[in-house]
C-alpha cells in the first residue's frame, strides 16, 4: 500500500514539473497571471491557441455561436452578466469597439456567465442595442475552453488575434479606449 502511495505521489509531482514553461504544453491557452496582475499582453510568440469555444446563442434560439464562425478576425471576447453592475457601463463600450472596428475585421463575442435564466440576460442585450453575438453559458462549460481561467473575473476580456491566439487580457472592466489600441495593432498584423 505505501509503495503505491509513494508511486501515485511521484506520478502527481512528475506531472507538475512538465518543464519550464507549462503554460506551452501542447501549444494550447493555460490563463496564468503572474503576480496577480489584471492587464496582460502577449507577445507572438508567446500566444496560445484557444480551441472548444462554442456554445449556445444567447438572441437566437437553437443557435451555436463558436469561434470557428469568426475564422481569420481578431476576437474580443467579454465575459459578462447581466447581473454585474460594471458590466452595464463595459456593455456599450463593447459596442463602440464592435462598431468602430468591425469592419476591418474584428468580432466582438460576449459570453453570459452565472444566469439561473437567459432572460435576463437578453432583456440586457435588447435594451443597450447590442448586436454581437453572445453565448449564454449558464453551466461554464464554454469558460472551459480558456484552461484555468478564474470563473470569478465577470468583468473581463480576452482579446485573441486572427489564429484566435490569446494576445492580450483584461481581468478588470474596460471602456473601448483600452481596447481599440490592442485591436487595431491586432488587425494590422500579417
Amino acid at each position: 500500500m505505501r509503495a503505491v502511495l509513494l508511486l501515485a505521489l511521484a506520478l502527481v509531482a512528475g506531472g507538475c514539473s512538465a518543464g519550464k514553461d507549462a503554460v506551452a504544453v501542447g501549444g494550447e491557452f493555460q490563463f496564468v497571471a503572474p503576480g496577480g496582475q489584471v492587464r496582460l499582453r502577449y507577445s507572438g510568440d508567446e500566444r496560445k491557441v484557444v480551441k472548444g469555444l462554442s456554445g449556445p446563442s444567447l438572441l437566437e434560439d437553437g443557435k451555436t455561436v463558436a469561434l470557428d464562425d469568426f475564422a481569420g478576425k481578431v476576437v474580443v471576447v467579454n465575459i459578462w452578466g447581466s447581473w454585474c453592475p460594471p458590466c452595464r457601463t463595459e456593455a456599450p463600450e463593447m459596442q463602440k469597439v464592435q462598431d468602430e472596428t468591425g469592419p476591418s475585421g474584428v468580432q466582438v463575442l460576449g459570453i453570459d456567465v452565472k444566469e439561473h435564466s437567459p432572460e435576463p440576460a437578453r432583456d440586457f442585450a435588447v435594451d443597450r442595442e447590442l448586436t454581437y453575438p453572445s453565448i449564454f453559458d449558464d453551466s461554464g462549460r464554454t469558460l472551459l475552453a480558456f484552461k484555468g481561467y478564474p470563473p470569478n473575473a465577470v468583468p473581463s476580456t480576452i482579446v485573441l488575434d486572427k489564429g484566435h491566439r490569446v494576445a492580450a487580457i483584461f481581468l478588470e472592466g474596460v471602456l473601448a479606449s483600452d481596447l481599440l489600441p490592442v485591436v487595431k495593432e491586432l488587425v494590422g498584423e500579417g
